[in-house]
């Protein structure tokens, strides 16, 4: 049984990869779906705009603060190994690190900073956009998955 400080970490890490899941689900399901049905200059724009807003303290403590929690709890979880959880706790942690803030950093981002470099109403814009929305989002439903998931099995483990 996962109980006193580990079972506050666990908790915080359920709750951490389930926002994140929930973040990264909003923007699969309709925040870009939305931002795609716009002209390409406006589209472009309003991307510019989240992404340049989600730097941002509040997502900013969610993610990078879940990413550092998972890693703790990994490492936590090979020190103690818990009987019982911890291949829920190592698989949950892997799904998060690998899947949503490792995704993040190589797929996501690097999008994004393409995208910021482009003026808005350019031609060059308008003919990436189609394939960035494709792209961003393809990758993004990786993020929520892994995220959904590494909370399954962080809750897992806690039962």
């Amino acid at each position: 049984m996962i109980d006193g400080p580990y079972f506050v970490l666990m908790v915080l890490g359920v709750l951490g990869t389930g926002l994140t899941a929930g973040v990264f689900c909003a923007f699969s399901t309709f925040v870009v779906r939305g931002l795609a049905a716009l002209p390409p200059a406006q589209g472009v724009a309003a991307m510019n705009a989240v992404n340049t807003a989600a730097v941002r303290p509040a997502f900013m403590l969610v993610f990078l603060g879940t990413s550092l929690l998972a890693a703790v709890i990994a490492v936590v979880t090979f020190v103690r190994w818990p009987e019982g959880a911890a291949v829920e706790l190592l698989l949950g942690s892997a799904l998060f690190l690998c899947g949503s803030f490792g995704v993040t950093a190589a797929a996501n981002v690097p999008r994004n900073s393409a995208l910021l470099r482009l003026e808005p109403g350019s031609a060059e814009a308008a003919a990436r956009w189609s394939s960035y929305v494709r792209e961003w989002t393809a990758w993004n439903h990786v993020r929520t998955a892994a995220s959904a998931a590494s909370s399954v099995a962080y809750v897992l483990a806690l039962t």
